[in-house]
Parts: structure tokens; sequence; C-alpha cells
């Protein structure tokens, strides 16, 4: 075979970009380096590296992407310090470090876009920096091979990169493997729910190990399955075959008895090979002490043989001689108070080794299980006894002086809530590392339509995520669960089809209908008997039952693919599936049994049920169930959700939204049957469909607020994980972040928002206290003008048309406000504290602030009630509710009275029918308030009602407010927030952390 011109250039860029060692270098002379021995008349020119670019060379192309996409991930290089990572400004510094000209420059661009996705948010306390490139790369071996594994699996350079970002985030925290002195280091890492975790922490122990930790211990779940699951997967895409082989040839039947998943698991050939033991190729093999099919069962002789290994026997096992060279120990052990016992005496009789090992424990779900839940009063009578899981985790970081702790959740708040001045518990006091929302992941905001200020009757399957995705339980006919089930086998159908018209079948092995009503098992039995009787009664091989598919596919599934899918193969006609629903039809019923119930707490009954998604070939089933089904059991090709269930826990409703995930090839088929209707006078607190609305806005707030206060400042971190907000928020009174015994520890002092919205909520339901609030805004209503003010929002990204609202406008001074302000009643107690500390500030010790624009806002005419205030002008009152048991409010201001608002701080220039900052009088120290007479009701005659002969009844009158201090409202450190944390090393006493002062 001859080697053509594209070959010998790709070697050459091959050769250059190994030499440059990570770093971007002047390119021609490394590629005149690359090429004078061998290939001295190469045309190494930008314009014929151009050319190739352009003409599509996959393989050069495939090559820039790989290193592109590593520099512009890189975080905080010394090469390109201070520029940001995936931004225009990083890929430029690139370019001008490999010298190259504009035209290749635009070339490469297109070739290889900029990933501009969010980074990893690391809230951190001052740590010593150890884990170095150069160090990283020195040691490296089993990184690179899960790297390349990954890479294999069709993961995308972005996705890598990030990965490689996000993992070194952890590792870098950790403590250096070769010090001398032993430290624990304890760290959270907040995934989202289903969303990769466990790809991150295999990352990290893959750079862990290859940096010096020789006994990694990762606790995976509470079932032997979900164990085995973590197992599985660490074996296939780190491990390796030659690991898990340990010398067996395979030539040789006899002695591969016993081997885990050779001759039973088909992908088996997919498992990572080192090409030859690690050991023989300079690196150090990993021996394995628990296997897929077997939890921990012995420790102590694994351990002992470390002993053996050492090179220097007069040096410490983490002596840079011995640690090197010695096998790493990995354990995947459930969470099981028998197991970790045994794991814990055995390691009692390892003595001096023990204080020599560096050692990783990995705690994946570490809200599950792992935290202190007992009444924290026990502890003020002197009684320190830790529920089971948790006193057996904090005995493996006894005995292992120089262990490393790392959880990983997705719903992080029992965590936080952990007492932080407990040493021997598990408050992450190192770091807390915001993972970023993955690439063609679908989470809670995928089936919402967050602040869209799209009206409900333009909304469509292309605008709106609600109206693609999600129905509800009931509808004029009543409960759909009948419609769900026809979504589950017309959805299988068009699985089926794409895989027979072009869409790899990789991601329609398995497919999964989720029904989760309740709790009780009984109530599983008979839920799955309906179901199992439904399905038999469906006719999906009938007449009747054609017709009906036919008629879905037509008012659901063809318009939302139309929209959402057009790239997808789609039946031109239900006749062209027809073929494909006989076929889902028999796969789903196979056996006899569509339906299978998973309620089961023994690993016994996860044995017989058959639902191991990785070791059986194809799962087409109906499945009912509750708890085993809400945390850490991974429902694979889960497409169809019917969902009933309510809980008042925030964390757990989360983990209940199993139908979060990845959905490649099949996105625009997912639907969530959820209730939300209220037939028969339910309580509204059962709209589930608004409670997950909600914990959407209460995880983002608290991501955001984690990314906001990441940001260092003079090289320090402005907070500390001891000083991360355990006071989130909470939109739905009944539904609560956490359990209640996790969430005692904490005062949140002060919130300073320069340039954001502050919008209170808990305002008193009493009316004499409504009455005195009302009087106490008596003194500023005069300011308002008597003539309205038009405001208009630009078209943006969801609408081509421009939006108008008038309102009445006037301006106070700060002092005059901020009396007011310090003046108010709250539902809660100090609810508005933290925020008053910060603008009681504004009047030049902090940041000066001379006045505030104060915005009435004016509803449309048709629906405008308009009334005297004690005497003020005539102010638009809108109508807000609240629903049943909730002390507080959501969202008060309007969406385009908040856009105009952010507007107007942000300085928007003047355009055609928009007013500038400047034509209000707003400058650089003046704030924007939005104020809105509010009249709680559910009814535009509730509203009505509270006003008489023009005059608003102030004891019906909430006065809502919505403010956005000046940009500049901040001193010169910059820090945003201060915490008073309740510790118990200080009993009851508040203590302000001396960090956040």
């Amino acid at each position: 075979m001859s080697i053509t011109p594209a070959d010998v250039l790709l070697d050459i860029h091959v050769s250059a970009l190994r030499g440059m060692d990570s770093v971007p270098r002047h390119f021609e002379r490394w590629a005149a380096v690359a090429a004078d021995e061998d290939h001295p008349d190469a045309d190494l020119s930008e314009e014929r590296f151009r050319e190739c670019l352009i003409s599509g060379d996959e393989a050069l192309t495939a090559l820039w992407k790989r290193h592109l996409t590593a520099w512009d991930f890189a975080e905080g290089p010394q090469w390109a310090l201070n520029v940001p990572a995936r931004t225009d400004e990083r890929r430029a510094a690139v370019y001008d470090r490999l010298r190259f000209g504009s035209d290749l420059r635009k070339a490469l661009d297109d070739a290889v876009p900029l990933a501009k996705v969010p980074g990893t948010t690391v809230i951190t306390r001052q740590f010593t920096p150890w884990y170095t490139p150069e160090r990283a790369a020195s040691r490296s071996f089993y990184w690179p091979s899960y790297e390349g594994k990954l890479r294999a699996k069709g993961w995308p350079d972005a996705a890598i990169a990030s990965l490689d970002e996000a993992s070194r985030a952890v590792v870098e925290r950790l403590t250096d493997p070769e010090q001398p002195a032993a430290r624990q280091a304890k760290g959270l890492v907040v995934g989202y729910v289903q969303s990769g975790k466990t790809a991150n922490f295999t990352g990290v122990v893959a750079k862990a190990i290859d940096a010096g930790y020789r006994l990694v211990i990762v606790l995976g779940g509470t079932l032997n399955l979900l164990r085995a699951q973590t197992q599985r997967r660490l074996d296939m895409e780190l491990i390796g075959q030659e690991n898990i082989l340990r010398g067996a040839n395979m030539a040789d039947v006899d002695s591969l008895v016993g081997v885990d998943y050779v001759g039973d698991d088909a992908d088996w050939p997919d498992f990572v090979r080192h090409e030859g033991r690690p050991s023989v190729l300079g690196a150090f093999d990993i021996e394995r002490l628990t296997t897929r099919d077997n939890d921990y069962k012995s420790l102590a002789q694994g351990i002992r043989a470390l002993e053996f290994e050492k090179r220097e026997p007069a040096r410490p096992l983490h002596d840079p001689a011995n640690i090197h060279h010695a096998a790493a120990r990995v354990l995947v052990v459930k969470k099981n108070k028998s197991v970790l016992t045994k794991l814990v005496k055995d390691l009692k009789q390892i003595h001096g080794l023990l204080g020599e090992l560096p050692a990783l424990i990995i705690d994946d779900e570490s809200d599950q299980a792992s935290v202190n839940t007992l009444d924290p009063k026990k502890w003020e009578r002197g009684s320190t006894e830790r529920t089971a899981i948790n006193g057996l985790i904090s005995q493996l970081l006894k005995l292992l002086p120089r262990a490393q702790y790392v959880g990983y959740t997705a719903t992080p708040f029992a965590n936080v809530f952990v007492d932080p001045g407990d040493d021997e518990d598990l408050f992450p006091s190192d770091f807390l590392i915001s993972l970023p929302r993955p690439t063609g992941y679908m989470g809670v905001q995928d089936f919402h339509d967050l602040d869209s200020p799209i009206p409900l009757h333009e909304r469509t399957y292309t605008n709106s995520q609600e109206k693609t995705h999600v129905r509800g339980i009931y509808d004029s006919t009543g409960d759909r669960l009948q419609e769900a089930m026809d979504a589950f086998i017309l959805s299988g159908a068009l699985k089926l089809y794409r895989a027979d018209h072009g869409v790899p079948d990789a991601p329609f092995r398995h497919h999964t209908m989720l029904v989760h009503e309740s709790v009780r098992l009984d109530d599983h039995a008979d839920l799955a008997l309906r179901i199992n009787s439904m399905w038999h009664q469906a006719g999906y091989n009938s007449t009747a039952g054609h017709e009906r598919l036919a008629d879905l596919l037509a008012t659901d599934f063809a318009p939302v693919s139309d929209a959402r899918a057009a790239d997808l193969p789609t039946p031109a006609s239900y006749a062209d599936l027809r073929p494909y629903v006989n076929r889902a039809r028999q796969l789903i019923g196979a056996g006899g049994k569509p339906v299978i119930v998973v309620n089961g707490d023994t690993d016994r009954y996860f044995d017989q049920l058959d639902l191991d998604f990785d070791r059986t070939p194809h799962v087409w089933k109906i499945l009912v169930g509750g708890t085993k089904l809400s945390r850490g059991f991974t429902v694979e090709g889960l497409t169809i959700t019917y969902y009933r269930r309510t809980t008042q826990q925030a964390d757990t409703l989360m983990q209940m939204g199993r139908w979060f995930g990845f959905r490649p090839g099949h996105r625009d088929l997912v639907r969530l049957y959820i209730g939300r209707e209220e037939p028969f006078g339910r309580s509204k607190s059962a709209d589930l469909y608004e409670a997950y609305e909600a914990i959407c806005r209460d995880e983002e707030t608290f991501r955001e607020q984690l990314a906001q206060y990441a940001t260092m400042v003079d090289g320090e971190p402005q907070i500390t994980p001891m000083e991360v907000p355990p006071l989130v928020a909470q939109h739905l009174p009944w539904l609560k972040p956490s359990a209640r015994n996790k969430m005692f520890n904490a005062e949140l002092v002060e919130v300073r928002s320069p340039g954001r919205p502050i919008e209170p909520a808990a305002y008193p339901q009493n009316s004499a206290a409504l009455k005195r609030n009302t009087e106490r805004w008596r003194p500023l209503l005069d300011m308002f003008s008597t003539v309205p003010q038009s405001f208009t929002n630009p078209p943006d990204g969801s609408s081509s048309l421009a939006r108008n609202f008038e309102a009445l406008t006037g301006m106070v001074s700060h002092s005059d406000l901020v009396s007011v302000l310090s003046q108010l009643e709250w539902e809660r107690p100090r609810h508005f504290d933290p925020h008053l500390t910060y603008l009681s500030q504004l009047d030049g010790s902090l940041a000066r602030v001379d006045d505030w624009l104060v915005i009435s806002p004016r509803l449309s005419s048709n629906q405008r009630i308009e009334a005297a205030v004690l005497g003020s002008v005539p102010l638009s009152l809108v109508r807000r509710r609240r629903q049943t048991g909730k002390t507080s409010f959501g969202r008060i201001a309007g969406v385009e009275h908040r856009t105009a608002a952010q507007r107007l701080i942000d300085g928007a220039g003047a355009r055609p029918g928009v007013h500038s900052g400047q034509d209000l009088g707003i400058g650089r120290t003046t704030g924007v308030a939005l104020l809105y007479p509010v009249v709680e009701g559910d009814t535009h005659s509730d509203v009505a009602a509270a006003v008489h002969s023009g005059q608003a009844d102030p004891s019906k009158i909430i006065m809502a407010f919505t403010l956005i201090p000046p940009a500049s409202a901040i001193d010169a450190n910059r820090r945003l927030v201060r915490f008073r944390a309740k510790d118990s090393r200080y009993s009851n006493d508040a203590t302000v952390p001396a960090s956040s002062s």
C-alpha cells in the first residue's frame, strides 16, 4: 500500500503536536523538525494545511479537533494566564502561539468550532498545588487508556475535554500521595440526576491511581445489582482485560474458569485492552478485591501484599521509590452494614502499613445512607452515636489516615447541611465541585418552559418543552394510562423503524416504560395486574387497536418529530410503521410478561427479576414500582413515564426523575405523563408538575450561586465549602430541600446583589400586618407621576415581535427606600434580613446608591383594575395566588417588566420606542424597583372586592416588590456573601467565619 501525501502530512502533524508536550508552540518550526529526516520535501505551508481542512480530510481534522479542544478547555495554563477557557480569546491565544495566519484560522474555526459550554464550578479552600500538568504527564497510563475508550465509544472531543477538566479539578484538591505528612481531604461533586457522574469518578480514579493512590474503595449503592453495575463499568472502561485475566491464557479454557465476563458477557471484546500486563509495560497492575458477582470478602491478604511490593523496604510505601511500582487495589462495595463492618474489621488487623497507604474513597449517591441523620438534640445531650453507614465510613477514615473522601450526588443539600464542626463526619470541608450540564442530557429544564415570554396559546412543539414532552394524567375522558401504554408501543415501533433506516441501533437495545404511583407494595401488585389486563385487552393486533395508534401517531408523535427531529427518519404513514408495531408488541409481551414489578429490598429479589441491563440483550418491559425505582437504579431505554407519586422533600423528588438522562436518537419520543390536573377537588399540593418546576428553579439558583461565588478575588476564594449557603431557595413550603434534621447548621447573614434582582416572597398573610406594611409605604407613593411611561422590550430569540407595556414611574432617594424596607414585616421572621444588611450599606461605605427609579406596571386595559392606595394616584392592582399551605408566592414580577428593568440597569442603549437609562434619569448610582399592589385571589372578582369607591383596602393589599441595585453597588473586594454558621464546636452560639467577614 503506497503512502500518500496526505498520510505524510498527517504523520508530520502527529509528530509535531506530540513534540509540543501539550503546550501550543510555533507550529511551523515543530513541523519542520518532524519532517526533517524522513520527509524533507513535504509541503508544510499553511495553504496546503488549509486545503486539507476545506476538502474534509477526516484524519487531520480529528487530530486537530483533539488538540484544539484540549487547549480550549485547559484551566489556567501558564501559556494563557488570565485568558478564560472556552472563549474566542482563548482560541485566539492558541492561534497566536501557533503563529497561524488569518486564512488558516478561519479554516480551523470552520472545521473545529469552539465549544462554548459551561465549565466546572469549584468552591474550594486554599490548597497546595501538586498535580501539575508536567507531573500528570509523567505518570500517565490509566487515564489515557480511559480517554481512548471514551473516544472509541463515540464521545465527542468537547465532552472528553470537559471530563478531563472536571476530573483534574477533583484530583488536584486531594492530598499529594507522595507527601510525607498524612492529610485527609473531603470533597463533594455535584452532578445532575442520571447525567454521567460515574464517568467523572472513573476519570478521577484513573488519574488518582496514576498519581500514586494505591487503595480505591468505591461505595456503589445499597443493592448488589447497583454495586455490580459500577464494578462492571470500572472493569470495562478502566481496569481492562489484562488485569481481569491476571495472566490467564485466552486460548486455555481451563485457565479461564471463574474469570469474570469471559464466556458470559457479550461485551467482553469491548473491555479495555492495554496490549499487555501494565506492570510489564512499565506501569503497574490493578488488583480487584471485588468482582462482578462477589462483593467484598477479604482484604487483609491483598493489602499485606503491598508490603512485599516495596522496592525500598526501608522507605514508606508512599515514598516515590515505592509507590509507583506497587499495584493498586480496587474495591466496589455496597453501602451495607455487614459488608462495611467486615471491611473495617479486616483493616484493623493491618497496622503500620495503613499509615503509609494513599487511599481514595469514592461515595456514589453520597446523600443516601452516608449522612448522619440522628436528631442533633441527642448530640447536645452528649449522645454521639451515628447512623450505621455514616459511622462505618468514619471508621474507615480513622483507619486510613491518608484516605481522601469524595462524595458524588445530584442532590447536594443533605451534604452541605452536615455539621462542619464534626471532624469525623463527611462535610466536604475542602472542595465542592458542580459539574456542567452535559451536552445531549435531558434534565428537568427540558420538561418546563421556565419564564417563557411566549403566551400559552402561542406555544408550539417548536418553542415549548412542556408541549413537546409533557402530558397530564387526566383528560376529558379520564385517566390516560391507556394512552401512555399506546405511546410506549408506538415509540418502540418508531425506534425499530429508525434502526432499520440508518439510525444506529445501540440506543434502542432497551425500551422501557415506568409507572410510579405509590410506595405501598400492595398498590404495586394491584397496579401491575391492572396494566397487564389493559395490555391484553388493548387489541394491538386488531383494527381498533391500530386505529388508536394511528391517531396517536398523527396527533402527537408525528408533529413532534417533525418539529424536533426532522433529521431522523420518520414513516410517511402509519401503514409504513405497522410492521414495526407488531414487532414492538412481540418484544414487550415476550414470555407473557409485559409488566415487571420492581419493589423488593433484597439482592435475591433483584436477581430473579432478570433486570440487569448490562447482561440482558434486550429489556422491553413496563416497570411498576416505587422507592427502588427512585434512586440509583438506572432504567435503561426509558421513553414513557406515567408518574403520580409525590413526596415532601425536594431531593427525594428529584431523584425520582428516572426520565432524566441521555436519549440519543429518540429524544423527540420521550413523554412524561405527570400529575398536574386536579379533578374531584384534589389538593393543589399534589401538583407534581408544579413541584418539579419549583425544584428546578431551586437547583438552578443553587448552581448559579456556586458559579457566582467560585470566582477568585485577589487569588483567594470568595467562600469556602463551609460557607456554602444551606438556606436554599424554596418555592413550595410543603416541598422541603431535604430532611429537617439535615437543615439546622447555618444562617445567611448577607447577600450582595449588584446588578441582580432581589425578589422576596414571604409576605404576611395576616390582614393587620398587611395593613401596617401598606401604611409604611405611604410616604413614597406620592412620587409617582400621573402620566404613564411606555416601555418596549425588543424582539428576542423566542419571538419576532416587540413587547410593550405601560407603567407609572417615580424617583425616590435610597435612604427613603431603605427606611421603608427596614420597617416591613414578613411571614417568616428575618426573611429579608440578608438583603437588608446589604442594602443598608449602599450609602457610601460599600458603594454609593443615590436613588431608585420605581416602576409600577399597568396591566392591559381589559384586565386592569385601578385604585388609590391610601390616597395615592390610581395604581394597577395585580392578582397573585398562594396555594394551600404555601407561605410565600412564586415569582411576583412579570417577565416583561423584569426584562425591561434589567435592561435599564445593564445600560441598554436607546432604540426606537425603547427608554434608555438616561431618558428616565438613571445613572451609575441609580437602582430600579418594580412595585406591585398585589391582591391575593383566584379570580378577577377577588381584586374588585378589595376596592371600595376607588380606594384599595390596605388590609387586603400586599405591597410586593423586586429590586435591582446598580451593577456598581459592590465594594473593592467584590465579595458577594457573608454567613453566620452554627457549628457544634461552639454549641448554639453564632460565629462568623473570618474568611467571610
